[in-house]
């Protein structure tokens, strides 16, 4: 595996077009492809993603496409399409996708229509692709700029996984490995859920020790789900679980937080959504996450009360009562 020197990226938003730059850091050939036709041609006469991450120049080795076909040769490619769209873009892609592929997922979610994680809707659409995960605490604005970042790459083929590593990572963004894909995806999909919670708690004022103790049962929630469907709670108690909580709980800069702190302060979903083109992961996941939790029989108070806020069932207030009034229980429930 020691040839993975030309990439491919699916999507050209804010992520997609970061890890567009770390792999042309790392010195990889880059190919993005862009759903939008004018976000490729702007990126091929000005160097810059105006659209989804503006003021930052891109480096020589990416080259901007339109056409999945363009992707056929690649050694490799970043799966970086919004979850609720990775089904159809790799339908699409599969004709131009060679047998054994490596398909690194990077989107954070769970499809609504049949609740599966990413890596199991890639096997649907492309079951000859070799699947990893790339998940972790980073905001495309800082990986973009070099910042100092670190994630999980999950795989469960370990010399494939330490493959990818070595091809993908640089001194500022480090890559931790693990063979729990699972895990992986289950913490990038609940941080975004739980992030809408806490830009509530922000939004409405309730204190910093009302938003420690969300994060902390949020986490919770995060560990019992991912335990339930096979995941490691060492993998949730890592970068691509409780790191990523932190940071998109942490900072308005996370679109799931900045939406829930809108919600808190009064704006309504529709009035949110509008108002932004990025995508916000944990609107779109909610409803399949507390679809998740009800078939899996695991107990999720805050990620379904922020599915009944976003589906109009309960009110920001009401929710919060209702969590504030649940029965007394032990830590450990």
């Amino acid at each position: 595996m020691s040839g993975l020197q030309n990439f491919g990226v699916i999507g050209a938003g804010a992520w997609g077009t970061a890890l567009a730059q770390v792999l042309a850091r790392a010195g990889r050939n880059v190919t993005l492809w862009a759903h939008e036709p004018a976000v490729a041609e702007a990126i091929a006469a000005s160097r810059e993603n105006i659209v989804y991450l503006p003021g930052v120049a891109l480096e020589d080795g990416i080259t901007a496409t339109g056409d999945l076909s363009a992707l056929a040769a690649c050694d490799a490619v970043l799966m970086v399409a919004p979850a609720q769209h990775a089904r159809a873009v790799l339908a699409q892609f599969a004709a131009h996708a060679a047998d054994g592929l490596p398909i690194v997922l990077c989107a954070k979610g769970i499809e609504q229509k049949s609740l599966k994680l990413m890596a199991d809707v890639l096997a649907d659409e492309i079951p000859h692709a070799r699947a990893a995960v790339l998940s972790g605490p980073s905001f495309a604005a800082d990986v973009s700029r070099g910042l100092p970042t670190a994630v999980t790459l999950a795989c469960a083929d370990a010399d494939l996984g330490a493959a990818l590593a070595d091809a993908i990572a640089i001194p500022s963004f480090r890559l931790y490995r693990s063979r729990d894909l699972v895990g992986a995806e289950i913490g990038g999909a609940v941080k975004n859920v739980l992030a809408i919670a806490a830009g509530i708690t922000e939004g409405r004022q309730l204190g910093k020790s009302a938003h420690a103790a969300l994060v902390t049962r949020g986490f919770a929630e995060m560990a019992r789900l991912g335990v339930a469907m096979g995941a490691s709670l060492e993998t949730l108690s890592g970068l691509c679980g409780l790191g990523d909580l932190m940071l998109t709980c942490s900072s308005p800069q996370s679109r799931n937080m900045s939406a829930g702190i809108a919600l808190g302060q009064g704006q309504t979903l529709d009035q949110i959504m509008g108002s932004r083109r990025a995508v916000t992961e944990g609107v779109a996941t909610a409803p399949a996450l507390a679809a998740l939790a009800l078939r899996e029989g695991v107990d999720m108070p805050i990620c379904g009360a922020v599915d009944a806020v976003l589906d109009g069932r309960l009110s920001v207030d009401a929710a919060i009562d209702a969590l504030l009034a649940r029965p007394l229980k032990s830590e450990g429930e």
